[in-house]
């Protein structure tokens, strides 16, 4: 059932926390164990037995160094070294190098609109979105300050601005 270098580790795997990288900044497994991300599992174990090596106690080179918490090198092995947690480890890895929050609103000229033709005596733009939908925006909404507008029909957002012009008579 497995490779035998692994028994002690393997009865050890059902306890250890899943990785969320998404809640907090967990550390890279890859640079702990100085691994491609493209490694196989040969190089993972290796890498591995070299850092539980670096770490003991009586192999590290000064008594005051550093050495890396062995809980950690295990659970970056196991990680690492399953093929399931591994591809798990990795869409987490990748969903979290994202940038967060929503995308910047693009800004449209009232000038880029079209106005339409509605039931109401107040003036109505329109606006087409790149899903096929439009914006719509009316007097009424730039008159009280709302320039974020949202398509009919997707969840994209821009952001609707208009220049006053003085009237100058007599020109």
């Amino acid at each position: 059932m497995g490779d035998p270098n692994l028994r002690g580790l393997q009865s050890d795997h059902d306890h250890l926390p899943a990785v969320k990288l998404a809640e907090h900044r967990a550390p890279d497994y890859y640079a702990l164990l100085s691994v491609s991300p493209t490694a196989p599992a040969a190089d993972i174990k290796a890498a591995y037995h070299r850092a539980l090596l670096a770490s003991h106690p009586d192999k590290r080179d000064r008594p005051g160094s550093q050495s890396a918490d062995i809980g950690l090198l295990k659970q970056a092995f196991n990680t690492l070294y399953t093929p399931s947690l591994r591809k798990e480890y990795d869409a987490l890895r990748f969903a979290s190098n994202k940038p967060g929050g929503p995308r910047p609103a693009q800004v449209i000229s009232l000038e880029e609109f079209e106005e339409s033709e509605g039931a109401s005596e107040t003036s109505r733009w329109v606006y087409p979105c790149r899903c096929g939908g439009q914006y719509v925006v009316t007097e009424e909404t730039l008159d009280a300050g709302q320039h974020l507008v949202g398509c009919a029909s997707c969840s994209e957002v821009v952001w609707v601005g208009y220049e006053l012009v003085d009237d100058v008579e007599g020109t």
